[in-house]
């Protein structure tokens, strides 16, 4: 004779009885220790690209900015790390690089885009005020060299 076994639903006892504790998230989804690395990362590029968009929004229309975790690049003779005037690079490593307008493989028009490495720049900045005045430093020679002016004319301030 086979007995029919019967669950219980779960209560904090039992849970709790095994040493686990509660499960679940630790930190509710609206205190800012909630976001990941790279959320934050993402609101601190917001950040630092938002008075130059205001200032030059007209001419940024066509422009995408994003990130990559980490650069898929390599320099153009590695013996003497150059690069192209469209990268920004610490030395042999790139922190950014302009895309410009062109067509994709399969014949579609794509848009003008500054890509933003994540990993580098963290690695460079200390702390997230480090890491905005950086962004805003690369995101203003990117801009320069997307409008083909000097750099001093994008942000007079820096």
């Amino acid at each position: 004779m086979t007995r029919s076994r019967r669950r219980r639903p779960p209560t904090a006892r039992s849970v709790s009885r095994r040493g686990r504790g509660v499960r679940g998230p630790v930190l509710p989804s609206t205190v800012p220790a909630w976001r990941t690395r790279g959320q934050e990362f993402d609101r601190l590029v917001m950040e630092a690209f938002a008075p130059l968009e205001s200032r030059w929004y007209d001419r940024l229309t066509k422009l995408d900015i994003s990130v990559d975790d980490v650069p898929r690049m390599f320099p153009l003779h590695p013996d003497s790390v150059t690069w192209p005037d469209e990268v920004v690079a610490d030395g042999p490593v790139p922190l950014s690089r302009l895309i410009p307008v062109g067509v994709d493989r399969f014949g579609a028009a794509t848009r003008a885009q500054v890509v933003l490495f994540r990993k580098p720049l963290e690695l460079r900045a200390g702390n997230p005020d480090d890491m905005l005045d950086l962004l805003r430093e690369i995101l203003v020679q990117q801009i320069a060299t997307y409008l083909g002016v000097d750099p001093d004319v994008i942000d007079p301030e820096d």
